[in-house]
């Protein structure tokens, strides 16, 4: 290989490399926060509650005991049908019916 190829190949490598170093996953990026009554049945985070044991164990969509891992900040500005105010809750509530 001759020295154009081969600092070529050691730019690219090092880019990868500085690259790799400061990429951070998503989730140690963002944090997030518990969103209870936004999950669909079946897709809630561990740990739903009563009546349920871990991830995508929730019955019915939009249960009040059943939580979602979102972007700190935005859970009271999801719609929730079952919530009393219509969005997302930080702790878990009671549904209504609407």
């Amino acid at each position: 290989m001759d020295f154009k190829k081969s600092a070529y190949v050691a730019a690219a490598v090092a880019a990868v490399a500085a690259n790799l170093a400061t990429t951070a996953p998503a989730d140690a990026r963002e944090p997030k926060e518990k969103c209870f009554g936004v999950s669909l049945a079946g897709y809630n985070d561990c740990a739903a509650g009563p009546g349920t044991s871990c991830a995508g164990s929730s019955k019915s969509d939009y249960q009040g005991n059943a939580w979602k891992l979102v972007p700190k900040g935005t859970c009271t500005t999801i719609e929730s049908p079952s919530s009393p105010t219509g969005f997302g809750q930080l702790k878990e509530f009671k549904e209504v019916k609407r």
